[in-house]
C-alpha cells in the first residue's frame, strides 16, 4: 500500500471516529441531567473521549504520511458522516434538505479553504509569541462563555459555545506543532509550559463542546467545531507562521469566497435548527390521546389519557355550528370489552 492511500485511509477513519464521538456527546447531553459540561459519571462520555482520542492520534498518523493539504481537508468529511452514521446507529431522524445543504456547503468551504493553505512555514513561535496567543486565547474563549450564558435561545447558546470550543481546540493545534517541532529526546521537559497551555486548551474545548450539544441537536454544534477549528488554527499559521495561500492573490480571493461559504452552511445549519416546529398547545389545553401508541411528541411511552366527562379539542369542525359538543365515552366504563 502506498503511502499516500494509507493516509487517506488514516484521515476518513479519523474523521469516522470524530463523527462516533460527536453522537455519543450528543446522546449523553440529550438524555443526561447531570453536569452539562463534564458528565464524569457518564461511561458513554468517558467512551466519547476515548473516541476522540483515537480520532485525533489517526489525525496525526495521517499527517506522517501524507500532505498536510490532503489530510486536512479530508479531516472536514466529519459533519457529513455524522448524519447518516446518527440515523442509522441511533434511530436519529433524517436532517431535512435545509440542514444536509448546510452540512454540504460547511465541508466544501472549509475543505476548500484548507486546500488553499499553504504548509510552509518561515519561522516559529517565539516564547513571547506563545504566552501572547495563550492569553489572547483563554481572554476570547472566556468573552465566548460569557455571551453564552446571556443568550436566551438555546441554539445560538450552544453555537456560540461550539465556536469556544473550536477556538480552543485550533489553538491547541497551534501549540501542538510548536512543542513537536521544538520538542528533542534530549530534554523531554524543556517544553512543559507549552505541553501545559496545550492540556488545559484540549481540555477546555471537549468540555465546551459537551455543553454545546445541550438542547442543539447534532448539527449546527459539529459543524461549527468542525469549521472553526482549523479556520482558526490557520488563521494563526498565516500570521504567526509565516504560511500563505497558494497561488497568490487568486488564492486569496478563492479562499475568503470558500470561508463564506463555510459561513453559509453553518448559518443554514442554526436556522435549520432554530426553525424546528414545537408542539403548540390545544385551545383547552388538553392531552391528545396518542395514535399507534405514541406520544404527541412522537416518542415511544403511554401519554395521559382524557377522562370521562373532560372536554377534548378535536380540532375545528365545519359547518354553521360553533358550539358542538363531543362526547368521548370509555368502552371499559360502558361495561364492553
Amino acid at each position: 500500500m502506498s503511502p499516500l492511500l494509507l493516509s487517506v485511509i488514516l484521515a476518513l477513519v479519523s474523521a469516522v471516529a470524530y463523527a462516533a464521538a460527536a453522537i455519543v456527546q450528543e446522546r449523553v447531553a440529550a438524555s443526561a441531567t447531570g453536569p452539562r459540561y463534564a458528565p464524569l459519571r457518564s461511561p458513554a462520555w468517558w467512551g466519547s473521549v476515548l473516541l476522540n482520542g483515537v480520532g485525533a492520534t489517526l489525525h496525526v498518523a495521517a499527517l506522517a504520511y501524507g500532505p498536510l493539504s490532503l489530510v486536512q481537508p479530508l479531516g472536514a468529511l466529519t459533519i457529513v458522516f455524522a448524519l447518516p452514521m446518527a440515523a442509522l446507529f441511533v434511530g436519529r431522524r433524517a436532517a431535512g434538505s435545509r440542514a444536509w445543504r448546510g452540512a454540504l456547503m460547511a465541508t466544501v468551504g472549509l475543505a476548500g479553504l484548507l486546500s488553499l493553505t499553504s504548509g510552509a512555514e518561515t519561522r516559529s513561535l517565539t516564547d513571547g509569541d506563545r504566552w501572547l496567543l495563550a492569553g489572547c486565547t483563554f481572554a476570547v474563549v472566556a468573552a465566548l462563555f460569557t455571551a453564552a450564558h446571556l443568550i436566551g435561545r438555546s441554539v445560538l447558546r450552544s453555537v456560540v459555545l461550539a465556536a469556544a470550543a473550536g477556538v480552543s481546540f485550533g489553538i491547541a493545534s497551534v501549540f501542538t506543532k510548536a512543542v513537536a517541532e521544538e520538542w528533542t529526546p534530549d530534554a523531554p521537559l524543556a517544553e512543559w509550559t507549552g505541553l501545559l497551555v496545550l492540556s488545559a486548551l484540549a481540555v477546555t474545548g471537549l468540555l465546551l463542546s459537551q455543553a454545546s450539544y445541550r438542547g442543539a441537536g447534532l448539527a449546527a454544534p459539529l459543524a461549527t467545531v468542525t469549521v472553526v477549528n482549523p479556520v482558526v488554527a490557520a488563521a494563526v499559521g498565516l500570521t504567526l507562521f509565516g504560511e500563505s495561500f497558494r497561488y497568490g492573490t487568486a488564492g486569496t480571493v478563492a479562499a475568503l469566497i470558500c470561508g463564506a461559504v463555510a459561513a453559509g452552511g453553518l448559518v443554514q445549519l442554526t436556522l435549520d435548527r432554530m426553525t424546528v416546529p414545537a408542539p403548540s398547545p390545544s385551545a383547552s389545553d388538553a392531552p391528545r390521546e396518542p395514535q399507534s401508541g405514541r406520544g404527541p411528541t412522537g416518542s415511544d411511552g403511554d401519554a395521559p389519557r382524557p377522562e370521562i366527562g373532560q372536554g377534548v379539542d378535536v380540532g375545528s369542525v365545519p359547518g354553521t355550528r360553533p358550539y358542538l359538543e363531543v362526547e368521548v365515552r370509555s368502552r371499559a366504563v360502558a361495561g364492553r370489552p
